[in-house]
């Protein structure tokens, strides 16, 4: 009985450690080879940081080992990875991408989380494929006034939230602006009346203000593809409406700091 016992024991030790042991991954953007050096763990694929810029282009990287850190220069902003954290900076400003760390002396980090920062969709295609990247191109050629109004509501409607909940209600704005319901420009889907003021700063005078260095960093984030929220169309604060409509009229989405978003 116990030698029995010992060996269901012994089966399901090597069964967890197969289920935690990494499987390989190959990562591909427009049909050129990211990185064969990806690995799949516990649900979350991870590349190198060095592979995975490099195949986007226009990133300067460096190694900071007094604080065990990478980082990345681009075009709109600067990215750094502390090893060990979960948690990135852009500009300065934390968000959440999931576990960074070292591999053969090479930076790993999760590539959905990672790749959305880039502005790019990762694509699934099964066990024993290749996973693609695809970058999202819709607001890559906006206009200085696109970019004007979408920074000044960023920060008129959420100054004062994380990164992630500025790029939320830009990303709502974006949303808005690809949706039949709505108007075709950032502009008029910001000053949009058709149903009532949709927006509080338009009323206050606050999307008038000079935006914060956050919002403006958000601002460019949502324009180069920087998603956060899917198809969110609506949000509010519960903290200053009660947001009947919505609750009764769309689907939950997710809460982000101080707003809820909604489908």
């Amino acid at each position: 009985m116990r030698g029995k016992l010992f060996s269901c024991l012994a089966a399901l030790v090597l069964i967890f450690l197969a289920a935690g042991r990494a499987q390989a991954a190959e990562v591909e953007l427009g049909g050129k080879t990211v990185t064969a050096a990806g690995q799949i763990s516990g649900g979350t694929t991870y590349v190198p940081l060095r592979e995975l810029l490099g195949a986007f282009g226009g990133w300067d990287i460096s190694w900071d080992n007094s604080i065990r850190t990478a980082k990345a220069e681009g075009e709109l902003f600067t990215l750094s990875f502390p090893v060990g954290s979960s948690t990135a900076l852009v500009d300065g400003y934390a968000i959440e991408v999931g576990r960074i760390f070292l591999k053969d002396n090479a930076t790993y980090v999760p590539l959905r989380a990672v790749a959305n920062l880039l502005g790019a969709d990762t694509i699934w295609n099964g066990h024993g494929k290749p996973i693609q990247l695809r970058e999202r191109t819709t607001y890559r050629g906006h206009s200085d006034e696109d970019f004007y109004w979408l920074s000044r509501i960023i920060s008129a409607e959420s100054q004062g939230e994380s990164l992630l909940g500025q790029l939320a209600v830009g990303h709502v704005v974006l949303n808005r602006v690809e949706s039949r319901q709505f108007p075709d420009t950032i502009k008029d889907v910001i000053f949009d009346v058709k149903y009532a003021v949709q927006f509080e700063p338009v009323t206050n005078g606050s999307i008038y203000w000079e935006p914060t260095a956050r919002s403006v960093l958000a601002a460019k984030m949502v324009l180069n593809g920087t998603e956060a929220v899917g198809e969110s169309l609506y949000f509010y604060a519960p903290a200053l409406s009660q947001g009947a409509w919505i609750n009764q009229n769309r689907t939950y989405y997710t809460t982000i700091g101080c707003h809820k978003f909604y489908l």
